[in-house]
């Protein structure tokens, strides 16, 4: 089984998307977490979006990288979707995991009316889900 965690600032909306896509697109085949580099409150505005592709994230809680390397926690891939100064920053877990940045747009910095930042909101969701296809396919 392959070990993933996807890294952001807050855990709040990137990481939390990622999650949801790829254990949606690896089954049993894939343990996904998500973390942030210090926990945050999730986006309701990702949870809407992500609603409207089937996924209730209304339950979903925040974490911090640091609880889950307290936990032993280690990993295959480490995945940080923030910006690259910010994932400079995620610590180094246990193990020999592959460490990726693929940096996408922060949906707690948007601006502008709801509706703006809604369809903002939808193509970084779709910016990611787009990622995780391709790299899937790739294999």
């Amino acid at each position: 089984m392959l070990h993933v965690l996807f890294v952001c600032e807050h855990n709040s909306a990137r990481s939390q998307m990622a999650e949801a896509y790829l254990q949606r697109l690896g089954g049993d085949e894939v343990a996904v977490e998500s973390c942030g580099l210090e926990a945050g409150i999730l986006n309701p505005l990702v949870v809407e979006v992500m609603a409207e592709e089937g996924f209730d994230l209304s339950g979903k809680t925040t974490q911090a990288a640091f609880d889950l390397i307290k936990k032993g926690r280690s990993y295959d891939a480490v995945i940080t979707v923030c910006s690259q100064k910010a994932s400079e920053q995620c610590p180094l877990f246990p193990g020999r995991a592959l460490r990726l940045n693929w940096p996408f747009d922060d949906p707690s910095r948007l601006e502008g009316s709801k509706e703006e930042k809604l369809a903002r909101v939808r193509e970084i969701r779709e910016q990611i889900k787009a990622c995780l296809l391709y790299t899937s396919r790739r294999g």
